[in-house]
């Protein structure tokens, strides 16, 4: 029996949904494809997601769209993929705006080349008077490195005397992180068959429900997209309690 809409509870929909879109470049291969022909088609099914997302009244959509290990990657493929995002930009934008779409960004931004650091600023900057949902994208983003960035940001106010040692506790630790004014997500979605969080939101994650599926993600639908929904509601978020 399919899952449809109909049978979610829209009382328990997750307020904030994180994606790992992986398994583009492996889509491509089983396709005798180059693996940027993957990330395009990654494309189409993250305009797809945004759009359901946002019809399901989901509030916040986290993507991790770049790592920091990325960089590892071929140069080739690399550039093919900060042109792709630039284009995506380019070419989703005004629509973004029109569906009344929040775009933020997490990350080290200063890492990126330039032009692409131009397009995610006009992204950020032509959107954050709408109202509507907030697309969270993760771009040269690594969860260990933000943690240690988040550490070096308690110090430097420790040492300015702006906090004391005993004013660190969790929620203050969480207003130095990249996510901050965010609420950690409630469900995580990891397509491709990989069973592992990469290195994403590893503070954040702490008591996120995880959603693992063997679908790469260019084949990654909205049906799937309920299915995960509606594996979380049944589900009994104790967050250590009884």
């Amino acid at each position: 029996m399919n899952i449809t809409e109909q049978d979610l509870d829209y009382k328990r929909i997750p307020t904030h949904i994180a994606i790992i879109m992986d398994g583009n470049g492996r889509w491509a291969k089983k396709r005798g494809l180059p693996r940027v022909m993957g990330h395009r088609a990654g494309i189409k099914t993250v305009r797809e997601i945004i759009k359901s997302c946002s019809e399901l009244n989901v509030k916040i959509l986290s993507l991790f769209a770049f790592s920091t290990e990325n960089w590892r990657r071929p140069k080739e493929e690399v550039d093919a993929l900060m042109d792709l995002l630039v284009l995506t930009i380019e070419n989703e934008l005004d629509e973004l705006i029109g569906n009344n779409i929040i775009i933020k960004t997490i990350g080290d931004k200063g890492g990126l080349p330039k032009y692409v650091q131009k397009k995610v600023v006009e992204a950020e900057e032509k959107t954050k008077k709408n109202t509507g949902m907030i697309v969270n994208v993760a771009l040269n983003y690594g969860g260990r490195k933000e943690i240690v960035d988040g550490v070096k940001e308690i110090c430097k106010k420790v040492i300015n005397n702006e906090i004391s040692i005993n004013d660190i506790d969790e929620h203050l630790f969480s207003q130095m992180l990249y996510t901050k004014g965010l609420p950690d997500p409630d469900l995580l979605i990891r397509p491709s068959g990989e069973l592992r969080l990469s290195n994403f939101l590893l503070w954040q994650n702490a008591y996120t429900e995880l959603w693992f599926t063997p679908v790469f993600w260019p084949d990654f639908t909205k049906e799937h997209l309920i299915s995960a929904i509606k594996d979380y509601q049944k589900r009994d978020r104790r967050f250590g309690n009884v």
